[in-house]
């Protein structure tokens, strides 16, 4: 399902009705995280972003770490709901992306570049939503349904401590995707007219 850069833009969108199905081997999976990790752009060249790709029961894992995170915090009749929603939305998926920032490596931007220091934290953050957007247009362009959620800051010790993930490593999304099995929703767009000024 190879598409013009314009075109896998444009297709790119949130579904929450996907299966455990595959399209592709892992490795392109795999293969497609490598690509977006390595050539994303990142502020003076910092590559700070960390990717963890949770396939088959370690993607189930996760989903049943939120369960029982939520499920302690919230009154019994909202948990159901809320147990439903992932249950069909989320874990009933293929695959999970966990982004993450390492501020070990923020913090030693920040250090050597105190000119800038006060911007780091900012940057990390766009670097972390460039690579949000490259894997998920690559993984709809695959052929896969997926959505952005935040569980964080939730889950992350018992994430961290299930993967042995460093300390350092903040949370920042999930993206759990797999074949979709229903359409997108409906998008709506607001006037172009207010949203871009062009001056010619």
């Amino acid at each position: 399902m190879k598409r013009t850069f314009e075109e896998a833009i444009s297709n790119r969108r949130s579904y929450y009705h996907i299966n455990s199905d595959s399209p592709v081997e892992d490795d392109e999976i795999i293969r497609i995280t490598h690509e977006a990790v390595r050539h994303v752009p990142s502020a003076f060249n910092s590559q700070s972003t960390r990717i963890v790709l949770l396939l088959g029961e370690h993607h189930s894992k996760l989903w049943e770490i939120v369960k029982d995170t939520l499920k302690k915090m919230l009154p019994e009749e909202l948990f159901l709901n809320t147990r439903t929603k992932i249950d069909g939305s989320f874990a009933s998926g293929y695959g999970t992306v966990l982004f993450f920032e390492d501020t070990s490596v923020v913090t030693q931007f920040i250090q050597t570049y105190p000119l800038y220091s006060s911007n780091f934290k900012t940057w990390a953050q766009h670097t972390s939503a460039m690579h949000q957007f490259t894997i998920w247009t690559m993984l709809e362009d695959l052929g896969f349904g997926a959505s952005l959620q935040h569980y964080n800051p939730l889950i992350d010790n018992e994430v961290k401590h299930t993967w042995n993930l460093p300390d350092e490593w903040e949370l920042i999304a999930q993206m759990p995707f797999g074949m979709p099995l229903s359409a997108p929703s409906e998008k709506t767009y607001n006037p172009l007219e207010e949203r871009v000024k062009v001056f010619q």
